[in-house]
Order: structure tokens, then sequence, then C-alpha cells
């Protein structure tokens, strides 16, 4: 599996009161390696997947870093050096009184600097599924690159999956737009705002058949509630969410549900089976700070 996508590094604070304006609130705070993009790939590898490669920009501060971190994590990393802007950094505010319910601050970077000529052709190679982030649909250079790399995959024969990514940014965007450069994608797994914002409809079932009848499989994640898998404007099953502990920190969630669903349905999974996997994932990452999975030392990635 190829995933091209974001690389950013996420400065988690951890505060158990409500945030008190204009003064100081305690928290726990660290820097994590990140990125949806990124955090896919690494959920597809500790779940077994053999070959997960992965795509991105990088800026010159971190870019060792974050290699090494992909590295450890049992992905191949193919990360574009950007000499002119930082990494990326998120500020993930997680709020214990709230669930640990995430708020984001965003400093994309490097990461929206990505070019079409930055993901050359052999990196499709041998590659049976492309994924890409959907933070690339948010800037004109990144999302040229996107809509290159889904063309190529589409000329090969590729799947490709979309994670919309950020119901904010598409807002800002424009839904036409993201809709029009998404166009042949054949997997979308929104989550239940970015499925309310690309369709105007607030009710999660209509929201999600709604999208399935331009995608042929939509995968809307649903939090708590699980997931529901729909084709042709119907559902075809509802997965429930997987039982887990207290929720730590919430940061990719997402991220986990859909690295260990397509590493699943890659290895031969039905929907419904790759959806449960990608349910437990979900589950599995809340109780930990951060967005990755635990690293495996003894894993290196394929032709590593």
């Amino acid at each position: 599996m190829l995933v091209l996508g974001d690389v950013v590094t996420d400065v988690v604070a951890c505060h158990p009161d409500p945030l008190a304006p204009g003064t100081d609130t305690a928290a726990a705070i660290r820097s994590v390696p990140g990125g949806a993009g990124a955090n896919v790939a690494c959920w597809a590898a500790y779940r077994g997947l053999a070959d997960v490669r992965f795509a991105g920009r990088v800026g010159a501060d971190a870019a060792q870093w974050h290699a090494r971190r992909l590295t450890d994590a049992g992905v191949r990393a193919h990360l574009v050096v950007d000499e002119e802007a930082p990494t990326g950094t998120v500020v993930c505010l997680v709020n214990g009184a709230a669930g640990a319910e995430r708020t984001f601050l965003t400093d994309s970077g490097a990461v929206l600097r990505l070019r079409p000529g930055d993901v050359p052709p052999a990196l499709f190679d041998g590659v049976g599924h492309l994924h890409v982030s959907g933070y690339l649909f948010f800037a004109e250079s990144s999302r040229a690159a996107a809509v290159e790399a889904i063309r190529t995959a589409r000329e090969r024969g590729i799947g490709v999956s979309v994670d919309p990514a950020s119901a904010g940014f598409l807002a800002q965007t424009g839904v036409g737009r993201f809709l029009d450069a998404v166009a042949g994608v054949t997997v979308l797994l929104p989550s239940h705002d970015e499925a309310r914002c690309l369709t105007g409809r607030t009710e999660p079932v209509a929201a999600a058949c709604q999208l399935s009848r331009r995608f042929p499989l939509v995968v809307a994640k649903q939090g708590a509630q699980g997931a529901l898998i729909c084709r042709a404007g119907e559902v075809v099953a509802r997965i429930p969410a997987a039982p887990g502990a207290t929720a730590v920190d919430t940061t990719g969630a997402g991220d986990a549900f859909t690295g260990a669903f397509l590493a699943a349905r890659l290895a031969g999974a039905s929907d419904a089976e790759a959806v449960a996997q990608g349910c437990r994932a979900g589950a599995d990452a809340v109780v930990r700070v951060g967005a990755r999975p635990p690293v495996v030392r003894d894993r290196h990635p394929a032709g590593a």
C-alpha cells in the first residue's frame, strides 16, 4: 500500500480541567510524530501489512527525526525535504473534562507544498492500493499532487481511498472543489462531521447514503457509535464500536481506524470484518497519548 499525505510534529497538551482564558491551565505536554497520512501508514504496518510506503513533504528541521520514526514503525518512507518551509506542526489540545476530545491548531508548513513531481511513478510499482490524506486537498500545490497520484493509480488499476480529514478545512476550501478533486476514488472514509459538510445532511445515515451514490464504497466513521458501510445509496452494514478503556487522547483514532481497515481489506477480509478491525484499532488508539501505535522494534519495512 502507498499512502500519500501529511507528516507533522504533534504537540499534544492534555489538560484535565477546562482551559482558563487569560491565565494558566495545568497540562501534560509531549511532542510526538503525527500527521493523518503518516499515522494511517503506521497503523497499517502495525496491523500486519508487510509493505507500506509513505510519501510526503517535510521541512529540513525535522526530516531525519520523522524518517526514523516511520522506519521504526515498519513504513518505507519517501520524504521530500523542503529547504524553505518548516515541518508542519499541530498543537493538539486534549480536554480531559470533555471525554478527551481534541481541538487542533494547525500550521501545515511543508505539507501543503507537496508537488506532483515529488511522487515518482516507481513508488506505485507493486502497489495494490493508494490511500490519500484529505489534508492534501486544501492547497493548490498539494491538491495537484494528490489528483495526479489518483490519476496514476486509476491508470494502473489500483484502488484508491481518501479520508476527507477536516470538516473545518473542507468548508473553507469548498465542497465542490474537494469532490471534483476526488473523482474516481473507490473508497471514501468520512467522519460524521465531514459527511455532513460534504452533503449538507445532518442525519448520519442520510449523509453516508448520499455519498455512496457518488463513491462505490463509503465507510462512515461514527466515533463511539461505530461505523456505517454504504453502497449505492443504502446502508449494507452497521458495525458497533469496539469496547475499550477510558479515552486518554482521541487524536488519531480515525487514522488508526483507517490504517487497520485498509490493512485487513488488503489481506482479504470482507468489508464488515475490515471495519470491525478498524473499530478495534480506534479503541486501542484512544487509550494512549499520541496518534501512532506502539513501536515494534524488530519490525523493518519491506525492502529495507
